[in-house]
């Protein structure tokens, strides 16, 4: 079962954090469809209001622009709220590196505030963002709850701190919280653009330029690429899973292993272009093989994600060419 059949009371409000963003826009836009209230709050850094521009004038959303770093600002989000999805922080493990003090501010920092902001508003439950990342060095695959290495980026250590008050905030103070290992998420609305854009709408826009894509290191590093709709449902199947599952962390992935240079190619063949890409460096910090096991969210979320990569990746191209 999706999420489009799953109930809440009907007066409940849903917070997006970071609802401008690619991942919570795609979550406040996919709550309104199913009839619910929902409260974004973004500060626009990454977030951007093109994102959220079909919403914007929706009879049950609201926006809310400010800054996870202020106590104040967070309390006032989550007045009111049932359920918190908490999406907002900055990405980018090379970023990370480069600028490892606004990563504690926003990802540790702006956490924590929103915690003890829905701690102290009585929110139902607490969802929030992790990343694949924390599994660090780790060579096990597939990467499995429980078994992480040493961390090898600042973004990697803001989410794991994050886990660690997830679980603190669910032991001390009763908050149930849920934590989401996300694996490499794509789809609509994921930006192309800059220094730090993911691989995958880079791959696409460069392509459909006609321009020469560069790919870090030999290409043959894998990741388990993870389509937009399957983090919904997860997120969506966290607030509501039963409380086995608070204080916990689960893998939101497919639970597939794509090689970046066979989706490149694969990419080429679906846009019908012969372009060699140019191989550079491999960057710091980053993870060579990720392939999750999603056993565990099956188990206590229900989670039964339906988009593998190939349907996931000709709806992302299909939105590509259309809004690019």
């Amino acid at each position: 079962m999706g999420y489009k059949q799953l109930v809440f009371d009907p007066k409940n409000t849903f917070l997006v954090t970071g609802g401008a963003g690619f991942i919570g826009s795609n979550l406040c836009e996919a709550i309104l469809e199913m009839g619910y209230v929902v409260r974004c709050l973004d500060d626009f850094s990454t977030g951007k209001h093109e994102n959220i521009a079909d919403i914007l004038d929706h009879s049950k959303f609201s926006l809310i622009e400010g800054d996870i770093r202020n106590l104040h600002t967070c309390m006032h989000a989550c007045e009111n709220v049932d359920y918190v999805l908490h999406q907002a922080a900055w990405g980018s493990v090379p970023r990370s590196i480069e600028l490892p003090l606004m990563y504690e501010e926003i990802n540790i920092k702006g956490t924590l505030n929103m915690l003890e902001a829905a701690r102290q508003n009585q929110v139902k439950r607490f969802v929030y963002a992790s990343s694949s990342s924390v599994y660090g060095d780790h060579p096990t695959l597939p990467k499995k709850e429980g078994q992480e290495g040493k961390l090898l980026s600042p973004y990697a250590l803001t989410k794991r701190v994050n886990e660690e008050y997830g679980r603190l905030y669910y032991e001390l103070y009763g908050l149930e919280t849920i934590g989401l290992r996300y694996f490499n998420v794509f789809g609509k609305r994921q930006d192309p653009n800059g220094a730090y854009a993911a691989v995958l709408p880079k791959f696409i826009k460069t392509l459909l330029n006609n321009e020469v894509p560069t790919i870090n290191g030999d290409g043959k590093q894998s990741r388990d690429f993870t389509y937009i709709e399957n983090v919904i449902e997860a997120n969506l199947k966290a607030s509501l899973a039963p409380h086995e599952a608070d204080g916990e962390v689960f893998n939101i992935a497919y639970g597939g292993r794509e090689y970046l240079i066979d989706i490149y190619n694969m990419l080429c063949g679906l846009l019908g272009k012969n372009i060699e890409p140019e191989f550079v460096p491999e960057r710091p910090g980053d993870i060579k093989h990720s392939n999750a096991d999603i056993s565990k969210a099956r188990n206590f979320l229900g989670y039964d994600p339906e988009y593998d990569f190939a349907r996931g990746i000709e709806l992302a191209i299909e939105w590509y060419q259309d809004n690019l």
